[in-house]
């Protein structure tokens, strides 16, 4: 089967003659120069069957603005204006050195471009017509067979080979996951035939993935941007498949061109119809692929037929002595060998990587079956109230039994780093690559995601009516932070499911698709400049999306779309129309309206227990959306009945104003900007249906809940009521009157305590160190005032004796006048009871000063640990 060819763009030849002559004389023969030239002409005048020119493309050496990585790959540059030029001037000095340039053309071809591409195809003609040109040499006996042969100028990469060079990353991500098998097979995704697509290296790219991988492990969240892929989760059939399938791209023929190449696709139709009147059923290597990666084959043998039914098409079209007929021949032995090899080989061989287990079947959990292509919410840790909508790509078990799905996750706008002026449809999610293991356990429910081209019509109608339903327009790279529009919704879904599809129940009416400004917009400072980095995204758990992502003021990106026109302002409200007095009541015939009805001013309304009239309301009445404005007081007419409005003591009524009877305007959405900036200020909520699922029984017990069990959340703490929470007893409904008890939360309780404990801790603290410092007071003052009387004592007994010493002599004078001989014996005695008498008023001060300190201590009373003070009566 001859392979498609590509027209290619490249510049005619052009006659340009060297001007300089050869620097050395040439020794060949003119008859040599003359055959050089028959050569060249010929390559030049060669066209194929069908008037293709092979020699086009390579008239002149690629251009260097053009293609500037071609001379990074291709370090010897040849064109036929090249080798024209050598030949006019002679520089030829062998020619072996013409046989090498003119090689060189082909062979730069098959080392660049890959074996589908135009330029490769017709390097193979331009080798073929060489080979036969420089034979015909030979048979005229102008050059030797040994001239003739073509040397050997280095080994061509085959398709799975690593190229020179790591092609830039693709803007348009549309065939992402179409590479995927690609990559598994060891294979290249298909590329654009003609010049200028330069291979890309596989290997390189799987070393780069390795060692995100690895540096993913770190605990750096900017590693966590990296793309990911699906898990190789085969069986073993499939693991056989996809070993033959990577066998029979390597082959190669005598020229060194891969057997595969002839059969990597279809022969286009517009350029061939005559090889499908003949080949009833085609079929080509990217037909095997693709029919492989969508689980067509459920056995070996079956795909062993198609790859028979390729080849022998091949045999079929072809001539015997042709070579597709000889490749096709080869490719067909070898694929067999191959198959019997896998066939020969133990299951376990082809097992999964880590031990897992496919289940393809899908996994039944809590009564639901999950299968690939199940749109499911999966917990995020980061936020339970915004569970991750993501898509089921794999189902497997692990070497320990547990279950797994890997999905693919999609990101909400507020998850995303973007402009700050960018709106999102509502709903609206952006698909990323990242795709994560989850346990099934971390499914909270389903939900649905679809193309936006089929959002606005009508909903899913194989989902309830509760299943959230989400829209999706582009791709987000977490690498660049930019958004891709999505070209093909199929390549966004696994293989296993992208040829079916889903019915629908169309709405009465296409739904309207309006976008909203960024929920985070109010992230950005006034400080940020369009010459700023690019902000990150604020990351939380691992296996998680960001907590918030960010905004930035950089120029707009030339993909993206301009935000929305603001809509413009209603046109000015009509005057209101005259109002029309209605005929007086007869039992009234001097009414006149009530002061307080003025349009100019108003005053709170007041309790009447007698019937007001007004006039009837002529304005245009209110349309029906006029219930999406927030609530005011107003007044209203009044019936002809006795009615008391309820009017709020804390705020008198506004008066309306003079376009009271203005038409009110068209229903406007609140933006989910005003809910994320910052929820309004309520009594009493309640977690989504999600978040309160999570909540065990025994801890949901413990709290108040609504009528449908979920537990109640109060913006402030009530007043702790005696007997609330039984207390302590965390108990919050009352048995005995069947009534509820207000009362604090368990965790409030335990903090309360918490604090109240701490509180008396630092009082008997604080009370243990003043007790310290008073009993270290007293004993110094205790000292203190031991030493002084002390002290008064011994000045007292110096002032005895000195009193003795002066009077001494007196005394024993009038002693011995008295007392005669018996003297002394009486002054000793006298003596004696003198210090008697100061010796008992000592103690008795002692004794009066440890009394004082004992009633002292006695006078407080200690109670407990706590060391209350209580004064005795």
């Amino acid at each position: 089967m001859a392979p498609k060819r590509a027209s290619t763009s490249a510049s005619p030849e052009r006659e340009e003659d060297a001007a300089q002559g050869p620097k050395q004389a040439s020794t060949l023969p003119d008859e040599v120069w003359t055959g050089m030239l028959d050569v060249l002409n010929h390559i030049y005048d060669f066209r194929t069957s069908d008037g293709h020119d092979p020699s086009k493309v390579f008239h002149r050496k690629v251009n260097k603005r053009a293609l500037p990585g071609y001379y990074d790959v291709i370090k010897e540059p040849v064109a036929l204006s090249t080798i024209k030029a050598k030949i006019n001037n002679k520089e030829y000095m062998t020619i072996q050195d013409f046989v090498r340039d003119f090689a060189l053309i082909p062979h730069n071809a098959f080392v660049y471009n890959l074996p589908d591409a135009g330029a490769y195809q017709d390097g193979v003609v331009v080798k073929q017509q060489l080979e036969d040109q420089l034979k015909r040499l030979v048979e005229k006996n102008v050059i030797t067979e040994e001239d003739a042969k073509l040397p050997y100028l280095g080994e061509i990469p085959a398709a799975d080979d690593p190229p020179v060079e790591d092609e830039e990353e693709d803007d348009d991500e549309d065939e992402d996951e179409d590479d995927e098998a690609d990559e598994e097979l060891g294979d290249e995704p298909p590329k654009k035939r003609g010049r200028g697509r330069p291979r890309k290296s596989s290997i390189v790219k799987r070393e780069k993935e390795a060692a995100a991988s690895k540096d993913d492990k770190n605990d750096d969240p900017e590693t966590r941007k990296k793309r990911g892929r699906p898990p190789k989760v085969l069986t073993p059939t499939e693991g056989r498949i996809q070993t033959v399938l990577k066998g029979i791209r390597k082959p190669k023929n005598r020229e060194g061109v891969a057997l595969i190449s002839h059969f990597e696709r279809l022969p286009d139709k517009s350029a061939m119809p005559e090889y499908f009147q003949e080949i009833k059923n085609p079929m080509a290597y990217d037909v095997l692929k693709r029919k492989y990666k969508r689980k067509k084959y459920q056995s070996l043998e079956q795909f062993m037929k198609d790859v028979d039914l390729m080849c022998e098409n091949a045999r079929q079209y072809n001539e015997d002595a042709s070579q597709i007929y000889k490749d096709a021949v080869t490719l067909q032995s070898e694929a067999h060998r191959l198959a019997d090899e896998v066939r020969a080989r133990p299951d376990t061989e082809y097992a999964g990587d880590e031990g897992r287990m496919p289940m393809p079947e899908g996994i039944l959990h809590n009564g639901e079956l999950y299968k690939v292509g199940d749109w499911v919410l999966i917990q995020n840790v980061n936020d339970l109230t915004k569970p991750i909508p993501t898509q089921i790509y794999r189902t497997y078990q692990d070497a320990q039994g547990g279950k797994w799905v890997n999905v693919c996750w999609y990101y909400r706008p507020e998850q995303t780093v973007h402009r700050f002026d960018k709106h999102f449809l509502e709903n609206e999610v952006v698909k990323t690559g990242q795709y994560r293991d989850h346990r099934i356990d971390e499914i909270v429910g389903r939900c649905f995601i679809m193309f936006v081209t089929r959002y606005f019509k009508g909903r899913p109608s194989s989902i309830s009516p509760d299943t959230e339903v989400f829209v999706c327009d582009a791709r987000y790279n977490e690498e660049k932070l930019t958004f891709n529009k999505i070209k093909t919704w199929a390549s966004c879904l696994p293989d296993e499911v992208r040829d079916k599809d889903y019915a629908m129940e169309p709405f009465p009416a296409p739904r309207k698709m309006k976008k909203y400004p960024s929920a985070i917009a109010y992230l950005l400072k006034d400080e940020q400049k369009e010459t700023d980095e690019l902000p990150k995204p604020e990351w939380g758990a691992e296996n998680a999306p960001p907590k918030i992502g960010a905004v930035h003021r950089r120029p707009r990106d030339a993909r993206d779309s301009p935000p929305p026109e603001p809509t413009p302002p209603p046109p000015p409200t009509p005057p209101p129309a005259p109002v029309q007095r209605a005929p007086d009541p007869p039992q009234r015939p001097s009414f006149s309206p009530a002061p307080q009805q003025s349009a100019s001013h108003q005053s709170p309304l007041r309790p009447s227990s007698r019937p007001t009239f007004t006039q009837p309301y002529t304005g245009t009445p209110p349309q029906p959306n006029i219930q999406a404005r927030p609530f005011a007081p107003s007044t209203f007419p009044q019936t002809p009945s006795a009615f008391t409005p309820q009017v709020p003591r804390h705020q008198p009524l506004q008066p309306l104003p003079a376009t009271a009877g203005a038409i009110p305007g068209p229903f406007q959405p609140t933006p989910s900007a005003a809910s994320y900036r910052g929820p309004a200020t309520v009594e009493v909520y309640t977690l989504p249906e999600t978040a309160d699922a999570g909540i065990p029984d025994e801890i949901r017990y413990l709290f108040h809940t609504d009528e449908a069990g979920k537990v109640l959340f109060f913006a402030a703490p009530p007043v702790w009521q005696e007997g609330g929470m039984k207390s302590l007893g965390l108990e919050t409904k009352g048995e005995g009157e069947g009534e509820e008890v207000l009362g604090h939360s368990a965790r409030y309780l335990a903090a309360k305590l918490r604090r109240r404990q701490e509180v008396e801790d630092r009082r008997r603290e604080r009370g243990r160190e003043r007790e310290v410092k008073r009993e270290a007071r007293e004993k110094r003052e205790r000292d203190e005032r031991g030493e002084v009387e002390t002290e008064v004592m011994r000045a007292k007994r110096r002032a005895v004796e000195r009193v003795g010493e002066l009077l001494g002599s007196e005394v024993m004078g009038t002693y011995q006048s008295l007392f005669g001989g018996e003297w002394k014996r009486e002054l000793e005695r006298r003596q004696g009871e003198l210090e008697a008498v100061w010796e008992e008023k000592g103690r008795r001060e002692e004794e009066v000063v440890r009394a004082r300190r004992e009633r002292e201590e006695t006078k407080k009373v200690r109670f407990g640990p706590v060391g209350l003070g209580v004064e005795r009566a």
